[in-house]
Formats: structure tokens, sequence, C-alpha cells
């Protein structure tokens, strides 16, 4: 196992990088998805919004290749069937959807990150992020 240091926190595990992948930074994840759900609307340019739901979409792709250890869990596999669906290419804003739609949708995405990085902390002995 890898560790990430979080500032003033003890060091975090992470995911295993010897087959490729990359590396779970909980902190990195917590702070971006705090910072999409502390975002406001009439606040937030389109190109903001898009830019977020890139960098929270990462974090979600890399959170389902996971293993959450719940595969048992009806509860988890929604989530997980939601984070997929999010995920998919179809299911992403396009440049016709309107700022609202595009800001729900990265709302949803954030908070829907949120929820599993708080499993794989769990499952991980991390504590909460």
């Amino acid at each position: 196992m890898m560790t990430v240091a979080s500032r003033g926190k003890q060091p975090r595990a992470t995911g295993n990088t010897e087959n490729g992948v990359l590396p779970v930074d909980v902190e990195t994840i917590s702070v971006s998805t705090n910072m999409v759900l502390a975002m406001q609307m009439a606040t937030s340019t389109r190109q903001e919004m898009d830019g977020s739901t890139s960098v929270i979409l990462g974090h979600l792709n890399r959170l389902l290749v996971e293993d959450l250890g719940t595969a048992e869990d009806e509860g988890v596999q929604e989530l997980l069937h939601r984070g997929r669906k999010l995920v998919d290419y179809t299911s992403r804003p396009t440049a016709e959807t309107t700022s609202f739609g595009a800001f729900i949708y990265l709302r949803d995405s954030a908070h829907l990150t949120r929820q599993l990085l708080w499993i794989y902390t769990q499952h991980n002995g991390l504590g909460a992020p």
C-alpha cells in the first residue's frame, strides 16, 4: 500500500499503483467535493461548472473501480449503479444542456462521489474524510 499525506492529518492509506491504477487521494477528493457542494449557481459560470464536472467525474470514476467491501450491500450497489450511470457519456451535460441542468448534474455527481468516498474510507479503516 502507498500512503498520501494529508495536511495536519494522519497519512491516508490508498490503493495500489502496481497494476497501473492511481491511488485514491482522500484529501483531494474531499476538498474537490466540498468546493463543488459550496458552489452557488448564481455566482458560478458555465465554464467553472464544466471544469469542476471533469474533476469530479475523474474522482467518481476512480472510486467506482475500488473494492468497497460491500458486494452484498444493496444500498451500496445502488450507489455504484447511479455512479456508473452518471459517468456514462450519454448522461453527461452537453453544450445544449441548460446551466441549471449542468449545475444539478455537477452537484449530484459531487454528492455521490462524497458518499462513495465515505464508504471507501470506512472499508479501509481511514475514518471519515
